[in-house]
């Protein structure tokens, strides 16, 4: 429809809004097992893979917020959160509503979008050397 055709000069932009949009919320995740901020059920002592997950969720949350290295860190989340949702979400029940694994699946196809599609704007991969 001509009523869109003029949008698509700004997917760049969109694309990189989509980005830190998602990083900062992906950021909270990490966060809040890590610090238990903002405060959640994940408050004691982390080991093994919750751990692992906090540090990938903040640590990858933040590189993806500044669009650094977008692509092999999108790819990364992409796959823990595809086991995340295996391992955590699946064996309660098969439906994600069900399960609570909704926002894995977002997450994991998301971060498999920008695997393909890069940072977009606002990204510090964008900057000439």
């Amino acid at each position: 429809m001509k009523l869109f055709e003029g949008l698509s000069r700004y997917q760049p932009q969109a694309l990189g809004v989509l980005r830190i949009m998602t990083a900062l919320q992906f950021i909270e995740h990490g966060s809040q097992k890590l610090f238990n901020f903002p405060v959640g059920d994940h408050a004691g002592t982390l080991s093994g893979l919750p751990l692992a997950a906090g540090i990938l969720e903040f640590a990858g949350g933040i590189l993806l917020a500044l669009g650094l290295l977008t692509r092999p860190v999108a790819f990364l989340l992409c796959g823990e959160m595809a086991i995340a949702y295996f391992m955590a979400h699946m064996p309660r029940d098969f439906f994600p509503v069900n399960n609570g694994g909704d926002s894995a699946i977002s997450f994991c196809f998301i971060f498999l979008y920008l695997v393909f599609a890069g940072a977009g704007a606002f990204a510090l991969d964008n900057r000439k050397a």
